[in-house]
């Protein structure tokens, strides 16, 4: 489904991501790991197109992307839910939705019958719902433009342990559905409950790939990379 292959990114003269390789199979949960600046994010938004990676090659779905404007990229079935979740605030919740959906997209019903808590709130403005509710519009906006595979960036970030659980639910009810996501995160509650393999990423080089489980035996990993 997704494909990274020698993936270099520069932000000026700083070199941030270094040959970072990775891949996602249709309908798998991976996740990248990693402390606080090291480059998690960088390699996300170098995938969708927010950022213009120097070197590398990236394949969705059989297409190479890297040099494909942004919109054509989302169009193709990439979706991207980014850190800072940029709902518009102003906005009801089934406005927000009704903003972003594509011809072939998730209709409020099916988004609703997946997230019943936004389905409660769909006429209040979406800044005035909660963290946890608002990361939840924010991966139900990019539901209603159909992707087959999701990019989230930190989603358990802020939130409650209870909260994370409700999340870790709606992962794995996309997943069931097919839909392929990576996921960015490094806090180790979320992917122990829905991922099937993981990479390490430190200082912008990926330093382990392996299953979940495997990176869960391997303590030594965990503490030089993962420990803060």
């Amino acid at each position: 489904m997704l494909s990274v292959r020698d993936l270099n990114t520069c932000y000026g003269r700083a070199h941030i991501l270094a040959d970072v390789a990775l891949e996602v199979a249709e309908g798998e949960v991976v996740v990248l790991l990693g402390r606080n600046g090291a480059g998690k994010s960088t390699t996300l938004k170098s995938i969708i197109g927010w950022v213009r990676p120097q070197r590398g090659e990236i394949v969705f779905d059989g297409r190479r992307i890297d040099r494909v404007p942004m919109w054509r990229v989302a169009r193709a079935g990439l979706g991207y839910v980014p850190e800072d979740r940029r709902i518009f605030t102003d906005l009801s919740v089934i406005e927000n939705l009704d903003v972003a959906r594509q011809r072939g997209g998730w209709s409020a019903d099916r988004v609703f019958a997946l997230f019943p808590n936004l389905a409660e709130a769909k006429d209040r403005p979406a800044g005035k719902i909660s963290g946890g509710e608002q990361q939840m519009l924010a991966i139900a906006r990019c539901l209603t433009g159909n992707p087959s595979c999701i990019l989230l960036d930190e989603p358990s970030e802020g939130l409650a342990p209870v909260i994370v659980d409700q999340l870790a639910a709606t992962l794995r009810a996309l997943k069931a559905a097919g839909v392929a996501i990576l996921l960015s995160e490094q806090n180790w509650r979320l992917p122990s409950m829905i991922a099937d393999r993981a990479y390490v990423i430190e200082k912008g080089r990926i330093r382990f790939t392996g299953t979940l489980a495997e990176l869960a035996a391997d303590a030594e990993a965990r503490q030089r990379y993962l420990a803060v």
